[in-house]
């Protein structure tokens, strides 16, 4: 599978708009061997059709399908832009990632590069990268930007009966991930948590503490701490900021006298409030569609993108799975999201709409999928 590696990345390079960038990048796959020289051209007419910015700071410029027969082999070419590269609607790329791709091998790029797209804290880090090593870290998800959080985290309606005991628990649940050890759980069964309100609490440790994680325990037994109830409690092991944003979505259910909708939500929506995904909701048949993806080399980029504007044309809230990957359902409006499912030519798409405009979106999503995502 094409990997990213130290040996791809050219560093503290510059470039006055996006063309200039992607004719380097361009030059540097040639003089690899990698494509031949008009390889370029496909490369600019590529980024004026749509443009090739993912997020958090990464383009990812390529050729067209007619300019394939260009490409020698198949590889890649980073270069590392300090002062960032101006990529259009006011996004600024600090790494481009120029791709020559045969086939559809670039789609292993693009899902590899998913966590770098998702984690808050990346364009910063990228911007300011000094070694090839730390680039290559940062795009291959190794740097921890977000907390380690989902299911074996959580525990719903374990039978505890006072405060000690749920933290004890929920310490002992990131314990049981090595993200921390004896030490940590000591400390958080010693602290008093706070009282978040409605029965939601929250401790937190940095005491031998690897790898920042957190976890959610809640009771079905009538308990109190300091007079107030107890329903549920957060976990929090930190060595980093990575638990950031879980804290912010926390705040914002709290400031919102939301609480109820966290101590009433089964695992798969715990994890969607405390990550900040859209909650799965239940749909009717008639909203739901399965589709299957004819693009000879699948969901890259550029058909990836269009059908993702597709989505968010529309108010309704829009999942998405792979019935040929992992099944599991995804925000259909995030372009780094649908990448992530790894969708080949022959693939099935299952979606499903909840909204005023939800069987408009899945016959509108069907028609531009039936006519190639923009490829014909």
């Amino acid at each position: 599978m094409l990997k990213l590696t130290t040996n791809n990345i050219t560093l503290s390079q510059s470039a006055e708009d996006k063309f200039s960038a992607i004719e380097s990048l361009a030059s540097s796959l040639c003089a690899q061997g990698l494509v031949a020289e008009g390889y370029v051209e496909g490369m600019l007419n590529r980024e004026k059709q749509n443009s090739t910015f993912l997020g958090n700071g990464i383009a990812i410029p390529h050729g067209t399908v007619d300019t394939r027969d260009m490409v020698n082999t198949t590889g890649v070419s980073v270069h590392h832009y300090p002062n960032g590269v101006n990529w259009g609607d006011g996004n600024i790329a600090y790494v481009a990632i120029g791709i020559a791709a045969k086939s559809d091998e670039h789609l292993g790029i693009l899902k590899q590069l998913t966590k770098a797209l998702s984690a808050d804290g990346v364009e910063q880090r990228l911007q300011t990268a000094k070694t090839k090593d730390e680039i290559i870290a940062l795009l291959n998800g190794d740097v921890q930007l977000e907390a380690d959080f989902d299911a074996s985290l959580i525990q719903l309606n374990f039978p505890v009966s006072d405060m000690i005991q749920m933290t004890a628990v929920g310490a002992g649940l990131i314990k049981n991930t090595g993200c921390a050890e004896r030490e940590f759980v000591a400390d958080v069964v010693a602290k008093t948590p706070t009282h978040l309100g409605h029965g939601l609490w929250m401790v937190g440790s940095e005491k031998q503490v690897s790898r920042t994680a957190v976890s959610y325990v809640s009771t079905a037994n009538d308990c109190q701490f300091d007079g107030q109830p107890v329903k549920a409690l957060v976990a929090i092991a930190a060595c980093n900021n990575a638990h950031q944003s879980i804290v912010q979505n926390l705040t914002q259910l709290v400031f919102g006298n939301k609480q109820a909708s966290l101590l009433e939500a089964d695992v798969e929506t715990v994890i969607a409030l405390l990550k900040g995904d859209n909650v799965t909701m239940a749909v009717s048949n008639d909203n739901q569609a399965i589709f299957k993806i004819k693009n000879t080399h699948g969901l890259h980029a550029r058909p990836g993108a269009m059908l993702v504007a597709e989505a968010k044309k529309f108010e309704s809230n829009i999942r998405v799975s792979n019935l040929d990957g992992d099944g599991k359902s995804v925000n259909a409006k995030s372009l780094m999201k649908v990448i992530a499912l790894g969708v080949k030519h022959g693939h099935q798409l299952q979606f499903s709409a909840e909204g005023p405009d939800a069987s408009e979106a899945i016959e509108s999503i069907g028609a531009a999928i039936a006519s190639g995502l923009g490829e014909g």
